[in-house]
């Protein structure tokens, strides 16, 4: 059984910066390909960075460019999104997922709240 447990979202005033953390179960974890998706209010599912199995960045949502790094570490089962210069409309849910584009597979999420 896949499982996903994401941590570290918080309240932040806008151009702050927070990492964000998902640690992966049930699965070769080194084998797949991971995204980091987001669901703000109103809004549909965005899909905001992915990476492939040996760590180099697959994509990156523009509006993130320059702002949100992906990474990974395979020894230890755990997928990051650093984000920087972190804005309002950054707010939303975020999940991590498996595979790039995600399958299907996401943990419950952590919030990440931006304040102006």
């Amino acid at each position: 059984e896949v499982v996903l447990e994401e941590s570290g979202g918080g309240s932040v005033q806008a151009g702050g910066s927070l990492t964000l953390s998902c640690a992966a179960f049930g699965f070769t974890f080194s084998s797949r390909d991971m995204s980091w998706v987001r669901l703000a209010p109103g809004d549909e599912l965005e899909l905001v960075a992915g990476i492939n199995r040996g760590g180099a960045s697959l994509y990156y949502v523009d509006s993130v460019k320059g702002r949100f790094t992906i990474s990974r570490d395979n020894a230890k089962n755990a997928l990051y999104l650093q984000m920087n210069n972190l804005k309002p409309e950054d707010s939303a849910m975020y999940y991590c997922a498996v595979d790039y584009p995600p399958t299907g597979d996401r943990g419950h999420g952590t919030q990440v709240t931006v304040s102006s």
